[in-house]
């Protein structure tokens, strides 16, 4: 105890700020509610929801040592908060002294249970429970839940109760507008009722639960194993679901996968599932669907990204130097170097990345990179389609996933490539860094991405543990684990896409081996899960469909040489070795295999720097250029040939009457000897 006690005043010596700031233990980022003394009453009694509420105190050092086992339950249980919601009161602050006094809280941690519709006088039911691990507490919660009569049951939570086989056999074979899925359980089981809540959000499917006693039941669906899940289709076919463990995470992930299942907003807008039952794409929409496959990445996404990324976001800045233009080199050369599969796009990277460092200037117009970007100055093989193509990442509406899931998937791709060529970024300055993949993300993101708000939240996420990765894996875990903490947060949000909810990833469906289960509660085999990212954003999952292909340049003036004028081949668009599918995924169980193909190196075109920027100073203009030779002319290369060519007579000139004069003295001279 005594060693206990001295952690805990260790600790307590190591949080920041004052004893009354609850933040220290919870913040407006974990997903519960944090109520004061003029909040607590309001939001629990006569509420219509039930409350499971924390009374803590913050120099508690049990408390402290607590939290993250409740911010885990918290999360574990998010998508519960219409029946039940998870709190905490910070007893330490000397606002809710009265209140905690009120409610006679004389030990921290107390936990009380509300249930929904409680009158003024509810001072809520203490939880004595020795084991407050995140299963136990759940498993009350649930017990809360069913408790609760059918007149004060909370407003928004379905039955618990099981059906029986005369209410459930006659659903066989009926139409309806929404899945029904029956979950057959043993009746000590927890599993059902929990799928249930898990999908209280979700509109287009309904969960039942039935029991493993009920015989004529089990006869009828045949159903010989429990937990399973048997599913009803609106169009009246029926069957049993397939699923790779059975555990609560594994059903509730697989019914919410399926077509027409959508998260409800949390703006309140209940979204309901007709006509969307094929889980096709809004029709009110322009932008053409693009049929794809979720195990794939789609070079599309990636070129789309960085199309949007040079061509609108860094336009922005009118011009680059100082730190902005140091943080923009050193992306272009990590794209350079580990951009997968070599083509035009990396050549397009490859002469910016050259031209970039060899220039001596300390500022540069934006205009300068934009005109070589277009490749104004027609160099072969160089070329990025000027086109948003979202594949992977297209969204059911314009202004959902597009361009921020595009480029979480580039980034994806650069920590695996760096992985798979670890030599790739050698004498480029950045091979020093531990993580240098998620440093240069880090920079750009918080010096040129367009989402102020975005770019907050993950600099503070940087801040705390970025610092810690050490090596190529942990850049690839690190940020797989940042992209889902994303998504846990924004999941419901007003920028969710119900057509691509935001959930763990990669699904059951993708890796079901990547996903376990520890004492009820799910947990990530993190082995499994760097094995998978490594296979679906590896090169060889990369898809050319869907990509622009580069425009053939003009023919060559007659007598030229071909071979300067020669144009790469078009991309073929077959499907290729696969790659990861920006936003959705790919499961990928077959032994991995080491990819290592690095594009040939190509010459550099430190030639053109002061041609490029010498027509971004002028305003760009794609007029009056020549084509020779394979090589673009334009306007003021001309104009330097012309004063050349006068120089240069002149000084034949000058040397021509000099040797001239010089000649003439000579015969004077030898003249004169010979008289």
């Amino acid at each position: 105890m005594i060693r206990f006690w001295f952690k805990a005043a260790v600790v307590l010596w190591l949080v920041p700020g004052s004893l009354g700031t609850a933040a220290r233990l919870y913040t407006e980022e974990d997903p519960l509610v944090i109520l004061s003394s003029s909040s607590l009453k309001p939001s629990v009694i006569n509420s219509s929801s039930a409350w499971l509420v924390q009374f803590f105190s913050s120099w508690c050092g049990h408390c402290i040592q607590y939290s993250s086992t409740w911010k885990a339950l918290a999360q574990d249980v998010k998508d519960w908060q219409q029946a039940v919601s998870v709190a905490v009161l910070d007893c330490a602050q000397e606002e809710n002294f009265d209140i905690c006094k009120e409610f006679s809280i004389k030990f921290y941690p107390t936990f009380r249970y509300f249930r929904a519709h409680s009158p003024d006088t509810d001072r809520g039911t203490p939880y004595r429970g020795a084991d407050r691990e995140i299963q136990s507490v759940r498993q009350l919660m649930v017990n809360i839940l069913q408790n609760h009569t059918k007149l004060d049951r909370p407003d928004h939570c379905p039955p618990l109760e099981p059906y029986s086989s005369v209410e459930l056999l006659p659903l066989l074979g009926q139409r309806s507008d929404h899945y029904t899925a029956i979950i057959i359980e043993e009746p000590d089981s927890y599993v059902g009722r929990e799928v249930i809540l898990d999908l209280l959000q979700y509109s287009g499917v309904e969960v039942k639960r039935a029991l493993s006693s009920d015989l004529p039941l089990l006869d009828a669906l045949k159903i010989t194993t429990f937990p399973s899940v048997y599913l009803l289709h609106p169009n009246t076919t029926h069957t049993h679901l397939h699923v790779q463990k059975r555990l609560r995470f594994f059903f509730s992930s697989l019914l919410r996968t399926l077509p027409g299942v959508q998260r409800r907003l949390k703006s309140g807008s209940s979204s309901t599932s007709e006509g969307q039952m094929g889980a096709l794409p809004d029709k009110q929409s322009t932008e053409p669907w693009r049929d794809f496959d979720r195990s794939k990445v789609y070079a599309a996404d990636l070129e789309s990204a960085l199309h949007y990324l040079l061509r609108v976001e860094l336009a922005t800045h009118n011009t680059l130097e100082g730190e902005e233009l140091k943080i923009f080199k050193d992306f272009v050369t990590l794209v350079a170097k580990l951009y997968p599969g070599g083509g035009s796009v990396v050549k397009l990277m490859e002469t910016l990345s050259d031209w970039l460092l060899s220039l001596p200037l300390p500022r540069i117009p934006y205009q300068a990179v934009l005109d070589l970007v277009d490749n104004k100055m027609r160099i072969s093989g160089v070329f990025l389609g000027a086109e948003l193509r979202w594949v992977g990442c297209q969204g059911s509406r314009a202004g959902l996933r597009g361009y921020p899931c595009s480029l979480w998937t580039l980034f994806h791709v650069l920590t695996v490539q760096h992985d798979a060529t670890p030599t790739a970024l050698e004498n480029t300055g950045l091979e020093g860094e531990a993580a240098p993949v998620l440093q240069v993300m880090r920079r750009y993101i918080r010096t040129f991405f367009g989402c102020e708000e975005c770019g907050r939240h993950f600099e503070q996420a940087a801040a705390v543990s970025m610092e810690k990765v050490q090596d190529r894996e942990g850049q690839i875990l690190w940020l797989w684990n940042q992209h889902n903490m994303v998504n846990y947060r924004l999941a419901g949000s007003l920028s969710d896409d119900p057509l691509f909810p935001k959930a763990p990833w990669p699904s059951p469906s993708l890796c079901s081996s990547c996903h376990e289960e520890k004492n009820g509660v799910h947990v990530w085999n993190h082995g499994n899960v760097l094995f998978f990212l490594r296979q679906h954003y590896g090169a060889s999952n990369m898809s050319p469909k869907y990509s622009l292909t580069p425009p053939r340049l003009p023919a060559p003036p007659p007598g030229t040489d071909p071979v300067q004028t020669s144009q790469p081949q078009e991309e073929h668009h077959g499907g290729g070795g696969g790659a990861a599918a920006g936003g959705g995924g790919g499961e990928r169980k077959e032994p991995e295999e080491k990819f290592e193909e690095q594009p040939e190196p190509r010459p550099g075109h430190q030639a053109l720097r002061e041609e490029v920027l010498e027509g971004g100073r002028g305003g760009g203009g794609g007029g009056g250029g020549v084509w020779i030779l394979g090589l673009g002319f334009n306007s003021v290369d001309m104009s330097l040939c012309v004063v050349l060519y006068v120089c240069s007579c002149l000084f034949l000139m000058l040397l021509f009457f000099f040797f001239k004069v010089r000649s003439r003295r000579w015969k004077l001279r030898h003249s004169r000897l010979h008289v």
